[in-house]
């Protein structure tokens, strides 16, 4: 039987959130699925979008004096067991090969700490040799799921991961801090995502680490989805791989490490923070197409029409345009097809339009249409590319600020929870508490928030000594 080709998006997006989010990722022609279990295809128009995020934060490293390197996806499995609470951390995702030429097996990459600070062990000698700050764009394995969320969890996905060395705690600490900060701008000023940004509970600490930093943002069906991370690794892993450098004081010492990292999750925080019935919705500054101009043509005037067309993309050269100057389509077709995929603006000529020397704007985000006059076009696209920039980041951030509930009881927190809000509770921080929490709910710590006033409360769950509030949630 053939298959029929269905464009628009079938279910609404509050009723059945995943396969909403399945349609809008396909049918928008991010990603698709594999024919390997757990896996998926990332497709032009979505690798674009990771191009694009590369781009930016790769200024952010340079400024930073972070140089990229890469290192291989085999790890030895005795580098695994150099720092035992990291191998065990990792051991239940690890996907493990052995060669008939091998003597010992090799995990393919869920991380790449290890490999790397193996080379560190070599490479650093002296205090001249600090802070060593390196990146590695690349692909990780976990085998932890089977049934593969395009973007959100599969075996496989792309990321970026840094790995730093420093002399003392104090630069350790304050870079682990700022790349955390420059991961809230990545989401929030480019993504339009907002996020809480705070500590990880004990429970959430990435294996092997002093402490973990992150930031979280909020999805419309009621989930966490954790966005990025920055882990302050203290001098275990120094300790481990034989890491030390001789200082100014000629005597050896061990330095501290960090790493951090995000990953192709960030295309499917944006995709649910901001997408509708109609499709996706791109925040221009990440839209791989920025503004589409769809000629309105007929069999008269068809050469004059695609013309002007080309005049106005030239006149618009600083931004990302593109001609659907496909045919056999007709320009409502096309409409829905732009609006699927999510492109900001659309930018419609015809002949009354060429007539009066305007074109119209469609805006992807609230669906208003404005005339312009031809000569007024570039300054326009711009002021209103900022202004749906703002729109989508103001509008997910008064969604953000009003699912926070405050919970004084466990009876509120319940309540909170069950509501799919985000709860914002005393807690002790002990892992046996977060454990009970997570059993009883499927919700835990998302993150604990900086700055908070030390104030003696009583944990939301066991009553015990809190001197601190964590959100918590579900998660994805």
């Amino acid at each position: 039987m053939e298959k029929k080709d269905i464009r628009g998006i079938t279910v609404n997006k509050e009723q059945d959130m995943p396969e909403w989010y399945g349609q809008v990722v396909v049918k928008g022609e991010l990603a698709d699925y594999s024919p390997v279990r757990g896996t998926m295809i990332i497709r032009p128009y979505g690798y674009s979008i990771w191009e694009g995020i590369m781009g930016y934060f790769n200024g952010i490293l340079k400024k930073r004096g972070v140089q990229n390197a890469y290192f291989p996806v085999f790890i030895p499995k005795k580098f695994f067991e150099k720092e035992a609470e990291h191998a065990k951390g990792f051991a239940p995702e690890v996907a493990w090969v052995k060669g008939k030429d091998e003597e010992e097996s090799l995990a393919l990459r869920p991380t790449s700490e290890t490999i790397i600070y193996d080379s560190y062990s070599r490479w650093i000698r002296s205090h001249r040799d600090l802070p060593l700050r390196i990146n590695q764009w690349c692909n990780i394995i976990r085998w932890e799921v089977k049934d593969v969320k395009l973007f959100l969890r599969s075996r496989e996905f792309l990321w970026q991961e840094g790995h730093c060395v420093y002399e003392s705690r104090e630069e350790c600490d304050k870079e682990t801090l700022g790349i955390l900060d420059e991961y809230e701008k990545l989401l929030q000023e480019i993504l339009a995502v907002p996020v809480i940004k705070g500590m990880k509970s004990r429970m959430e600490t990435f294996a092997g680490a002093e402490y973990t930093t992150t930031i979280e943002a909020f999805m419309p069906d009621g989930k966490f989805l954790q966005c990025g991370t920055s882990h302050n690794l203290g001098q275990g892993f120094a300790k481990a791989f034989g890491i030390s450098f001789l200082g100014k004081d000629k005597e050896s010492h061990l330095p501290w490490q960090n790493s951090w990292g995000f990953s192709t999750r960030l295309i499917g925080a944006a995709v649910m923070q901001h997408g509708d019935d109609k499709g996706l919705i791109l925040p221009p500054k990440i839209a791989p197409i920025q503004a589409v101009i769809v000629p309105i043509v007929f069999d008269e005037g068809k050469e004059e029409i695609l013309k002007e067309c080309a005049r106005i993309r030239k006149a618009l050269g600083s931004f990302r345009i593109h001609i659907d100057s496909r045919e056999g389509y007709s320009p409502g077709w096309k409409y829905n097809d732009w609006e699927l995929k999510g492109v900001p603006l659309r930018i419609e000529i015809g002949p009354k339009d060429i007539e009066k020397k305007r074109v119209v704007i469609a805006r992807r985000d609230t669906g208003e249409k404005i005339d312009v006059k031809d000569s007024a076009v570039k300054a326009k696209i711009a002021e209103i590319l900022d202004d749906i920039q703002n729109h989508l980041f103001t509008r997910a951030h008064e969604k953000l600020k009003h699912s926070i509930v405050e919970t004084s009881s466990w009876e509120q927190f319940l309540k909170a929870i069950e509501g799919k809000k985000i709860a914002f509770s005393p807690f002790c921080g002990s892992v046996q508490c977060e454990e009970a929490i997570k059993e009883k709910t499927s919700a835990n710590s998302r993150c604990i928030p900086f700055g908070q006033k030390e104030e003696l409360k009583r944990c939301i769950h066991c009553g015990k000594d809190a001197y601190s509030s964590a959100y918590f949630g579900k998660c994805y």
